[in-house]
């Protein structure tokens, strides 16, 4: 079967690759592996559509990993802003710097995975596509793909290594990264989430959830529990055509990041300090947020004529507040405001 699947696979892949502004054409030369290494930080969480334009403007601005190893990381956080999980970013300049000081990347998996910020999938991904190594490559489609194919019942997290290991049998050695590029365009075409389309689909013969009739049913999750709901406040204080802005600490939510002032809501709890300045604060209303923990509802409460508050911080422009890289959830509040 491991034969007949990946010569099949690859057969459509010839014909139905995606044009991504991240690869090479099926069969051509690897790519360079920091866009290949770029492009999958960029992915984690996020789709496809949302990435190409930060892809593209970051390959424009930092066209390769020295140009991104000697970047600012305020300017590359800034960059960022609106992908989200910011670590992602803060690990991006770790991770450039330490290619460009030992001269490139590493092209084995296990030499890529003592790089900062890259696991197990990153690490293999870049291997395979870049290097044309040998490795297992699993992501979402490519888990869907292979619990349907195998027809694998236990529920995700826990199946994950039965999904890995069949994977791993499916998995040829030569043009594995075509091999994993193909399992993914598979999923995102063909071997959806919902509504699968097995009648388009090349492996459609060897499917064991088709032949039991519900493909859509794989691969199993365990009910997911509800988000719990919190409440923040976050203050817009004005002074003579600026808005104070502050630095979130490298750790916990939106770690790095320049935002307003807040009340210290997190994931866990709801914010309780008090305003930065003491006098009447108006309500400009709420702003709502879905983090990968928890919901959020932040009123943003307004102070326009304000002294400096006490502490770090700095008077930011209102003609060039789309310049701070203000994360979703504070940009949303700064257009609320402005809105207003």
């Amino acid at each position: 079967m491991a034969a007949t699947v990946s010569e099949t696979l690859l057969a459509w892949y010839d014909r139905h690759a995606r044009d991504l502004p991240w690869r090479a054409r099926p069969g051509a030369a690897p790519p360079d592996p920091y866009r290949v290494w770029l492009s999958e930080v960029m992915l984690q969480q996020t789709t496809v559509a949302a990435v190409k334009p930060y892809f593209e403007a970051f390959t424009a601005r930092w066209p390769d990993v020295e140009a991104l190893a000697a970047a600012a990381e305020d300017d590359v956080m800034a960059a960022w802003a609106g992908l989200g999980y910011y670590s992602r970013a803060r690990n991006l300049v770790k991770c450039a710097r330490a290619v460009a000081e030992r001269g490139g990347f590493p092209a084995t998996e296990a030499d890529l995975r003592e790089l900062p910020g890259l696991g197990a999938y990153t690490a293999a991904a870049v291997a395979a596509i870049a290097f044309g190594r040998r490795a297992v490559v699993v992501d979402a489609n490519v888990e869907r793909v292979v619990a349907r194919l195998f027809a694998i019942e236990d529920p995700l997290p826990g199946a994950r290594k039965a999904i890995r290991s069949a994977a791993d049998s499916i998995t040829p050695d030569r043009r594995a990264g075509d091999f994993a590029q193909a399992m993914m365009d598979l999923g995102a075409t063909v071997c959806t989430a919902r509504d699968p389309r097995c009648l388009l689909c090349p492996l459609a013969q060897a499917c064991a959830a088709r032949a039991a009739g519900d493909p859509a049913r794989l691969p199993v999750k365990a009910p997911r529990k509800p988000k719990p709901l919190r409440q923040g406040r976050a203050w817009w204080i004005e002074h003579d055509g600026a808005v104070w802005l502050v630095r979130r600490a490298d750790t916990g939510m939106l770690g790095g990041m320049r935002a307003l002032p807040d009340d210290g809501w997190s994931a866990q709890g709801d914010g309780t300090a008090e305003p930065p300045l003491a006098g009447a604060w108006e309500n400009a209303g709420v702003v709502r947020h879905v983090f990968t923990h928890a919901a959020l509802e932040l009123s943003v409460l307004v102070q326009r004529d304000a002294p400096q508050p006490a502490g770090p911080g700095e008077w930011w422009p209102l003609d060039r507040i789309e310049e701070a890289g203000l994360p979703t959830l504070f940009a949303n509040a700064a257009r609320l405001v402005r809105g207003a």
